[in-house]
């Protein structure tokens, strides 16, 4: 939950606008979030015996944000359902259909980059025996694995054709 908290902590303070957030169905997203995009109501004193009611909580009105339910049977995905936590169902909508990268809600995105991330660092892969023994450690080289991901790999589907058939190859950080 404390790692959730710093990431979530990071990534509003980088953006200027709300988004619609999605993951998996990791408990921990929604907690972190709603811990910036809501705030606690106290209810009124009603001045009878016993145990005052609970605060009421009450969700910032343009907070999106939806999950991504995976149905397996026998261990193999057969059905995969988006649900919307929180937000106007039609506003979802909206901002799936404007999206250039994706129609639908997914964690496609993340995973892919979870998956370079593991082939760059062996102490991220599962079930190995390089496992991360310091976490300063961890954190310093999945640092330059980012670094070097954005700033010097160059990506096929960023390449450009440039005159004579050349081709032009390019990293994130050009964009």
């Amino acid at each position: 939950m404390e790692d959730c908290r710093v990431f979530i902590n990071d990534l509003i303070n980088r953006i200027r606008t709300k988004p619609l957030f999605t993951s998996d169905e990791l408990p921990h997203y929604e907690e972190a979030l709603l811990e910036h995009y809501s705030h606690l109501e106290e209810r009124p004193k009603t001045g009878k015996r016993g145990r005052p009611k609970n605060p009421k909580r009450i969700v910032d009105p343009d907070f999106m944000y939806a999950t991504v339910h995976k149905v397996r049977n026998n261990g193999k995905i057969v059905k995969v359902e988006r649900k919307i936590r929180f937000g106007d169902p039609q506003a979802v909508d909206n901002v799936i259909a404007s999206s250039k990268a994706s129609k639908k809600i997914n964690t496609a995105f993340i995973e892919r980059v979870n998956l370079t991330l593991r082939n760059q660092n062996k102490k991220l892969s599962r079930k190995t025996l390089c496992f991360a023994k310091r976490k300063k450690a961890l954190e310093a080289q999945t640092n330059i694995g980012v670094t070097y991901y954005n700033f010097s790999m160059p990506h096929r589907s960023l390449t450009l054709k440039g005159t004579n058939n050349s081709k032009i190859k390019r990293t994130p950080s050009v964009l």
